[in-house]
């Protein structure tokens, strides 16, 4: 049996598969976004592009560059997450490690019928964009 779906490839006996994660490589530098110019997250070395993280389907924001340093990232369903008014995003989600050290990253499988989300940073305002999820 050969099966082949959006993030989940494998081959052989039934049961037997293997899940690709989709990698998002997460950088801080300055720059400008909707927000206003200053620290800003890099999704794959572009400025809080708003990313599409499809529903069923699991995402890795690598955070391990030492720029993110201080600069947690979370999801919420509110632009701007906390500093926006809103409240951390959890379902399906996971983090390890320390922000800005070796290995550490947020990791989000989206749920089926998932709002718009945004990420943003824990500790400062403006930093962030939205995820769409399809």
């Amino acid at each position: 049996i050969d099966v082949s779906v959006t993030g989940i490839t494998g081959t052989g006996a039934s049961g037997a598969t293997t899940v690709t994660t989709n990698i998002f490589a997460v950088t801080v530098a300055s720059g400008t976004n909707p927000y206003g110019t200053g620290n800003k997250f890099y999704i794959d070395g572009v400025v809080s592009p708003t990313i599409s993280i499809a529903e069923g389907s699991t995402f890795r924001f690598d955070q391990s560059a030492s720029s993110n340093s201080s600069h947690p990232l979370r999801f919420s369903t509110t632009a701007n997450g906390t500093h926006g008014g809103g409240s951390e995003y959890t379902t399906g989600v996971t983090t390890s490690g320390t922000a800005g050290q070796a290995g550490a990253y947020v990791q989000i499988t989206v749920a089926n019928s998932a709002p718009t989300l945004y990420y943003y940073c824990v500790n400062h305002s403006g930093m962030g964009g939205t995820a769409n999820t399809p």
